[in-house]
């Protein structure tokens, strides 16, 4: 009997949000067995807020040296790594579910990862891992919880958040692109624009350029206050990025810019899930215009939103 389970997602925050559907078919399948969910440190505050997990906790060596000890019935590593496939073999947990590279013989159930070929979601590929031991679910959402305490002076206002960056450079539309976008939401369509994100160097941000009225978070929120900032607002503009999936966590229209010629890179995987989203998705994001983006940002913006 299944008692104890622990699922592995170690990597950044908006692949770990597209893994909720899958944990959540877990739970369904398992339903009074306990879920624990190891990822990276700067996720796990994120983590705790997913409705089916019991506990989330930091894959550190301080967790890694105890696992034996904490009778794991049944391990699911849902982004592969030697070390996390040597980690529960070491530990002995009884069901190793995986894909079948970094070292994947030694898991008891394995998938070949067929992920880079990028034709189907990633939801999808990990509800495909999890279908390995016949765990299924209906839901697919990526419901999260957030503090209804925050943000509550953007209640029924039209707010646009802007993130403006990327972790990969062959993903970033020109950030001279966004400044103007910033300026003219703000100047011709008379919305409120709050710009979100994490950056190093603040000269790299359109911030110091574009109007007073922008309300500049950079560099000021958690994961879980911005959970709750894009639940506010109206729309999130962004490229690839882990904010576009916390948006459609939410519940929040994206407005997603893509690049469709790099494979395994495109939106057919990556792009923001569930309905009412909007992609933009050419060659080069240089073909991409401010006028293309503002033209979708007045569409969008002109349909009503629950608060």
């Amino acid at each position: 009997m299944i008692k104890n389970i622990l699922l592995i997602r170690t990597d950044r925050f908006g692949e770990f949000l597209l893994n909720i559907p899958a944990m959540r078919a877990l739970k369904e399948k398992y339903p009074q067995a306990k879920l624990t969910l190891a990822v990276n440190s700067a996720v796990c505050e994120l983590a705790a807020a997913v409705e089916c997990v019991d506990e989330a906790v930091v894959w550190d060596n301080a967790f890694k040296r105890n696992l034996r000890e904490q009778k794991f019935d049944l391990c699911v590593v849902l982004n592969p790594t030697k070390e996390a496939h040597w980690a529960v073999f070491w530990a002995g947990i009884p069901r190793r579910v995986g894909y079948n590279r970094k070292w994947g013989i030694l898991l008891t159930h394995r998938l070949k990862d067929t992920k880079h070929l990028g034709d189907r979601h990633e939801v999808d590929c990990n509800l495909e891992l999890v279908g390995l031991i016949g765990a299924k679910t209906l839901d697919k959402t990526l419901k999260i919880k957030v503090d209804d305490s925050l943000f509550r002076e953007f209640i029924g206002q039209k707010i646009v958040v802007i993130h403006p960056f990327t972790s990969d450079p062959v993903k970033q539309w020109p950030m001279e692109r966004f400044k103007e976008l910033a300026q003219r939401i703000t100047q011709e369509m008379k919305v409120k624009v709050v710009l979100v994100g994490r950056v190093e160097d603040r000269g790299q941000s359109p911030s110091r350029t574009v109007p007073l009225e922008v309300i500049d978070l950079i560099n000021k929120t958690s994961l879980v206050e911005l959970a709750t900032l894009l639940k506010r607002c109206s729309l999130l503009i962004s490229c690839d990025s882990g904010p576009m999936h916390l948006a459609a966590a939410v519940g929040t229209p994206v407005l997603a810019l893509f690049r469709n010629d790099l494979p395994g890179k495109t939106a057919r995987r990556w792009g923001p899930w569930g309905e009412g989203h909007i992609v933009i998705e050419k060659s080069s994001l240089n073909d991409i215009s401010v006028d293309e983006v503002l033209e979708a940002v007045r569409r969008q913006c002109g349909k009503e939103k629950k608060y």
